[in-house]
């Protein structure tokens, strides 16, 4: 029997990723996702939302606690790992391709750090999401004709932002878009 992904936020998907990094405590991943922060610097979660979203993950099972320790400075602190589950349903994630033009500059991004500060390859990803633009870029430039006023500068807008977007695209798969790989 297949179990269906649960739909997560982005913000969940990414404390997610940072769990499955290795055993972890919910200050830590706050650190992480702070918005100077390595993960932060693409998708910027608050510390309150991280202790949500680890809640949430708890609850569903992509997440669990597995030990305590004393906190430097604080209380207990509660040490979390991702489940197989979790792991399992994140690879999964890791490898689907945006939707929209829109989602590249946060969704697809988390995706490719994630991937890269596992030390995966991103070459199917990258793949897999210049396959679904390339049809969205035709359909894009064939309405772009139609309109006019400020529907034409959105147009122009979408057909210029979705060309960037593969040739961004095939710029790192020209690059080789495997983790730890990436070199100007």
């Amino acid at each position: 029997m297949a179990v269906t992904a649960p739909t997560l936020s982005a913000r969940e998907w990414a404390v997610l990723g940072a769990v499955s990094e290795g055993p972890t405590h919910g200050f830590a991943v706050a650190r992480l996702l702070a918005e100077d922060a390595p993960v932060g610097r693409v998708w910027t979660v608050r510390r309150q939302d991280v202790y949500q979203a680890l809640e949430k993950l708890a609850q569903l099972g992509l997440i669990s606690e597995r030990s305590t320790e004393p906190g430097d400075r604080g209380p207990t602190r509660t040490i979390l790992a991702t489940t197989p589950a979790g792991k399992r349903f994140l690879r999964r994630w890791l490898t689907e391709p945006v939707d929209h033009v829109r989602d590249v500059r946060s969704l697809l991004l988390l995706k490719l750090l994630l991937l890269d500060r596992a030390g995966g390859d991103s070459g199917p990803l990258i793949e897999a999401q210049r396959a679904r633009l390339a049809p969205l870029l035709d359909g894009l430039e064939s309405q772009r004709g139609c309109t006019q006023g400020f529907e034409r500068v959105l147009a122009e807008w979408r057909v210029a932002s979705c060309r960037a977007t593969l040739q961004f695209l095939e710029g790192l798969r020209d690059q080789g878009g495997r983790g730890g790989a990436w070199s100007p």
